[in-house]
């Protein structure tokens, strides 16, 4: 899998845990909604530490707590460039 796809999916699931819209999300995060919007289709190859962050004070949650899941939990990982 690649980390952009792990990042993606984890926002993914964090928001359907919680009953978040992409929109909703942005709108928490105080991110452009197109940004979101980038991400949740794979068009961000290498969404920054700054949006992770916003993201996760948005969610209530850590980066520690964001990557502290299975998908993020292997060597398998690969990078796009």
């Amino acid at each position: 899998m690649k980390l952009e796809e792990a990042i993606t999916k984890r926002i993914f699931d964090l928001c359907n845990e919680r009953n978040i819209t992409p929109n909703k999300l942005a709108n928490l995060a105080g991110l452009p909604s197109a940004t979101i919007r980038c991400i949740f289709y794979g068009l961000s190859k290498n969404p920054g530490t700054r949006t992770l962050l916003d993201i996760c004070q948005a969610l209530d949650i850590t980066l520690f707590d964001f990557f502290n899941d299975p998908a993020f939990k292997t060597t398998e990982l690969e990078g796009s460039y």
